[in-house]
């Protein structure tokens, strides 16, 4: 039951965030949105590095000087598998003109679905390798570190489910069709999760690679989509800051709780 529940933390945080889309009357701010990009980011990096990159490092701890192998293979195994799916999944982002990955006669809303689908899937497996390592009874993993980084994914979930919700209402798809989009973007977290789950547990000893794959696909998407968007437009410092402040609260929840 707590796995259960667990998994399903940031799909709930998507939901709340998605459901903006009927309380927010005017369109959504720049400022706002870099600020919430910002924070997701935070989130993001802060949780790719204590939840995922330094355990990964602690399980390998018996390999000496040699422990950071599993870290860092992980790692670029997770920017290379989210390169590929980026060049290959047809998907569309949110202010931007045309489609990626290979061509495709899809409709715009189902393009932009898939893009946020790219997004969420590293946050799933986050979370459900760490919940794995966690039911593995692995010493460097503990039930409320696990929960801590659920929470934490949640938590910049929400922004990101508003972000989705808020600019599809306003290019003309009724309010309840957007809070749908945006909910179901987040339906693949606790889908990858459990399927990271049922995999950590048949083949324990590459949990550490596991790990570390999650950080690396995770920081592909802050680097090469988030942190840029902050970027765009009038130059501000507020996605700075809300990097700043999504980074602490995710660092201070996991060390807090681990």
């Amino acid at each position: 039951m707590n796995v259960f529940l667990g998994i399903m933390i940031p799909l709930v945080g998507t939901t709340l965030g998605s459901a903006c889309v009927f309380f927010m009357r005017k369109d959504m701010k720049a400022q706002v949105r870099k600020a919430l990009l910002g924070f997701a980011s935070g989130v993001m990096i802060a949780a790719s590095v204590w939840s995922l990159l330094i355990p990964s490092m602690d399980m390998a701890a018996g390999m000496g000087k040699l422990a950071f192998i599993p870290a860092a293979a992980g790692f670029a195994l997770g920017i290379l598998f989210l390169l590929l799916m980026d060049k290959l999944v047809p998907h569309l982002h949110l202010d931007h003109n045309g489609p990626e990955g290979i061509k495709a006669h899809w409709r715009k809303t189902t393009m932009l679905l898939f893009a946020v689908t790219l997004h969420n899937l590293p946050e799933g497996m986050a979370v459900g390798v760490v919940f794995a390592g966690m039911i593995s009874d692995n010493q460097n993993i503990t039930l409320a570190g696990a929960f801590a980084l659920a929470v934490g994914i949640a938590i910049q979930n929400f922004p990101e489910g508003a972000i989705i919700s808020m600019p599809l209402k306003d290019a003309g798809i009724s309010r309840m069709r957007a809070f749908v989009y945006g909910t179901l973007s987040g339906v693949v977290e606790p889908v990858g999760a459990g399927l990271t789950i049922l995999l950590a547990s048949k083949i324990e000893p590459v949990l550490p690679y596991l790990l570390s794959f999650a950080a690396g696909a995770m920081m592909y998407v802050v680097v090469e989509e988030l942190i840029p968007e902050t970027a765009e437009g009038e130059h501000s410092n507020i996605g700075t800051i809300g990097f700043a402040v999504g980074f602490i609260i995710m660092m201070t929840l996991d060390v807090a709780l681990g």
